[in-house]
């Protein structure tokens, strides 16, 4: 891309290389603009299989991709390994970690974490599920408690660390619950000696009366079927009122009953809460703490910042869009076109979304999903989400890879389930951690 000395070619920096953020890099392939994308991490994260990790199906190099290994061809972007602390808008600059970036058009995807409705005491507890570190976190614990059980002798603290709770039940608590389930009905029974994984607990508490409630009561109903089958215990109206090393507190049927529920691993798939970098654009936020930006995706009182992903609240035909990727995706690449338009002097187009439909797995061989409005459940929509899910990995190596492992998963029931640490479980002698 050349340009004459006379020339000035717009700065754009985008912040935040998850799925808005990376399409609407893409957007811009040829523009004639400087693009510079900031992130915390040097690589793209396919999230939607993020509990393949934590439930060691899938390597965490298997759903990741080097962002400027996809960009690679795109002469007019840069990218840098950075974290936002701070955006001044009337300034046009972002604070990074290290220095400061000045720009003239700016769009924020940085996403959502988790949100513990007011309690961050129990995060140490009950961790959440949006990294890479997250799921190999939830690895590590869920594969820790086998081991730790194998070497218990009473009985009853065996029990708590063969129960397993998962707090949500949207496609993430849906999947990981099927997930656990299956690891400790197949894939675990002939490894170990004193303790039979089959007998493990597996909890799925929702706060409402539905697990996936965004779906059509069929697909609900449907899902629920296919955990039970699998062993999943699911509560719903059951809603978390504690966690601590001992388990969790549940209020059960609006408080008429509380139940106190022994476990030692406990995972959090309940609520989010946006990004808080945007507190620093001085705009209204949601309770959620995202932001609403006009139809265009611009802010009204900053036309050349845009919003898009999760941090984004954008409501339509009355209803607000839900906090997936192919939302993310559209919402970046919309706003890359109309900060283009606005470059040229042109209108801009207000953000409309096309849903192609939503999906969830419930273990091998069983899904729910609704596909332009088509309703498919069972293996008919397994087959289909894992489909969809190889044709938007990034990468032809990814695809490859993990197709071959889903196929060894279907025929074998084995998982990739070995654990190798350097933590122990139990201090040594002298009160200090060692190595295994």
């Amino acid at each position: 891309m050349n340009h004459t000395a006379h020339e000035v070619v717009p700065r754009v920096v985008i912040i935040g290389g998850g799925f808005g953020g990376l399409d609407a890099a893409r957007a811009f392939a040829g523009a004639p603009v400087r693009v510079t994308l900031l992130d915390r991490h040097n690589y793209h994260l396919f999230q939607p299989l993020l509990y393949q990790v934590a439930t060691a199906s899938l390597s965490p190099g298997d759903i990741a991709s080097p962002i400027r290994w996809v960009l690679r061809k795109q002469q007019n972007v840069q990218v840098l390994l950075a974290e936002a602390r701070a955006i001044d808008a009337a300034g046009r600059r972002v604070v990074l970690d290290r220095g400061e970036l000045s720009y003239d058009y700016l769009l924020v995807a940085t996403g959502a974490a988790h949100s513990y409705f007011g309690h961050p005491e129990w995060a140490p507890r009950a961790p959440g599920l949006k990294t890479l570190d997250d799921a190999l976190e939830i690895r590590r614990r869920v594969l820790l408690a086998f081991e730790a059980a194998e070497r218990e002798t009473d009985l009853e603290e065996r029990r708590r660390l063969l129960t397993f709770v998962i707090v949500g039940g949207g496609p993430t608590g849906v999947e990981l619950a099927g997930a656990l389930a299956e690891i400790a009905r197949q894939s675990l029974p002939q490894d170990f000696r004193s303790i039979n994984p089959k007998s493990s607990r597996i909890l799925l508490l929702e706060g409402g009366p539905y697990v996936l409630p965004s779906f059509a009561e069929p697909l609900r109903e449907a899902a629920r079927d296919a955990l039970t089958r699998l062993g999943v215990e699911v509560r719903t109206d059951a809603i978390v009122t504690g966690v601590d090393k001992a388990g969790v507190v549940v209020s059960m049927s609006s408080g008429a009953e509380v139940v106190a529920i022994a476990a030692q691993t406990v995972l959090w798939a309940a609520g989010v809460a946006a990004s808080p970098l945007a507190k620093s654009l001085g705009v209204a936020l949601d309770r959620a703490g995202r932001v609403t930006p006009l139809p265009t995706l611009a802010l009204s009182e900053h036309p050349n910042v845009f919003i898009a992903g999760d941090l984004c609240a954008f409501t339509e035909d009355g209803t607000l869009l839900p906090g997936v990727a192919q939302v993310a995706m559209q919402q970046g690449a919309h706003a890359a076109r109309n900060i283009l338009r606005t470059i040229r002097g042109e209108p801009l187009q207000p953000f409309r979304y096309r849903d192609y439909g939503t999906m969830a797995t419930i273990g091998r061989g069983s899904a729910v999903g609704d596909i332009f409005g088509v309703k498919i459940s069972g293996l008919l929509g397994w087959l289909f989400w894992v489909f969809l899910h190889i044709f938007w990995l990034i990468g032809f190596r990814n695809r490859i890879v993990v197709l071959t492992e889903w196929a060894w998963s279907f025929v074998t029931l084995q998982r990739r389930v070995r654990l190798i640490t350097g933590e122990r479980l139990w201090p040594s002698p002298d009160g200090m951690h060692g190595s295994c």
